[in-house]
């Protein structure tokens, strides 16, 4: 499964190229609560279908009588974009849905060039971070690769919106915990990967859509080009795996790296990087371990659950309270060293 807004972008390209006429919305502010962050699309095309979210339901549900049920879609094929407010007064927030005090407002696309999207997807399906400019006032767009994702912006006269590839995660050992987590990180939009050089486990590999990779997991992290948008987990509890590939991807620019193992296992691992490896203190700031917030998991699958929450709130950016790490909380209840 494909991050949503991969989805929206090439399902609207398709359809245009289909001769259908397609509304391209995006999240451009947000004033108080708000169910969908800035820079979230929304495809509409003039039969009704809709493909993305920009709010709970109520606002893709006004869109689509406005545009498409009231003027029997060709409301879809003006040409200057429009800026609409949606949730202004208390009355419309309760319309809308909008939580309490919410206000939204979106840019609306009518018809988006198909060879504007088809360039896109283009260069992020090859891997490339893209930077896409809508100019409100002349209806341009402007595209141009970007070294790194910059904050959503719209000043009322340009949109800017970085564009990547989908996040990616590359996990280290192939076994239980590793195909709950995997399926975990494909329904939330990641592209995943497993590396194992150990035959017994990665020819048993059971989940489809994860790319399996044989090879010492040192040069596999290294040849992976790591990016800002990759997360490194390693699950295999051998430290010759483990350890290899943690050494380096804490040289990369991953958003999240982690690694399996108990509270005095993951002690020993700093140790070992410290004292065999050169890393310091400071360095194995962005190691995560023992990986997980808790919830009390036990089962490969509820660990996989609690793997994954860190992982959505790393890529986030949401600073996770101390009182939630497995290491604290089991620390403050005396539990013994179990994940």
């Amino acid at each position: 499964m494909e991050s949503i807004d991969l989805l929206v972008l090439r399902t609207a390209r398709d359809w245009l190229a289909a001769g259908e006429c397609v509304l391209l919305a995006t999240v451009a502010r947000t004033w108080g609560s708000s169910p969908r962050p800035v820079g979230s699309m929304m495809a509409l095309r003039n039969d009704g279908r809709v493909v993305g979210s920009v709010s709970g339901g109520c606002i893709e549900d006004d869109l689509i009588h406005r545009y498409t049920t009231v003027h029997g879609g060709n409301g879809l094929t003006d040409g200057a974009p429009e800026v609409v407010r949606y949730g202004v007064s208390a009355d419309e927030a309760h319309r809308f849905g909008l939580p309490c005090g919410g206000t939204l407002e979106l840019i609306l696309e009518f018809s988006p060039s198909w060879q504007s999207l088809e360039d896109v997807l283009v260069q992020l399906d090859a891997g490339r971070l893209m930077r896409r400019c809508l100019a409100l006032q002349s209806n341009t767009v402007t595209l141009e690769a970007t070294a790194a994702p910059e904050q959503f912006s719209f000043d009322g006269q340009y949109m800017i919106n970085t564009l990547g590839p989908g996040y990616r995660m590359l996990m280290i050992g192939a076994g239980a915990l590793a195909e709950y987590l995997a399926c975990m990180a494909l329904f939330n939009g990641f592209k995943v990967a497993v590396c194992d050089p150990r035959p017994e486990y990665i020819e048993t590999w059971a989940v489809s859509g994860v790319e399996c990779i044989v090879g010492m997991p040192d040069d596999v992290v290294r040849d992976f080009a790591v990016d800002l948008r990759t997360c490194i987990v390693a699950l295999s509890h051998d430290p010759k795996l483990d350890d290899l590939a943690l050494l380096e991807a804490l040289h990369s620019p991953a958003f999240y790296i982690g690694a399996i193992g108990s509270r005095r296992n993951s002690q020993l691992r700093r140790e070992r990087l410290i004292e065999h490896f050169g890393e310091t203190q400071a360095s194995l700031e962005r190691l995560h371990g023992p990986i997980g917030i808790y919830i009390g998991s036990k089962t490969p699958a509820e660990i996989a659950v609690s793997v994954m929450a860190e992982i959505l709130a790393a890529k986030n950016g949401a600073r996770l309270p101390r009182e939630l790490s497995i290491a604290s909380s089991k620390a403050h209840a005396g539990l013994p060293e179990t994940h």
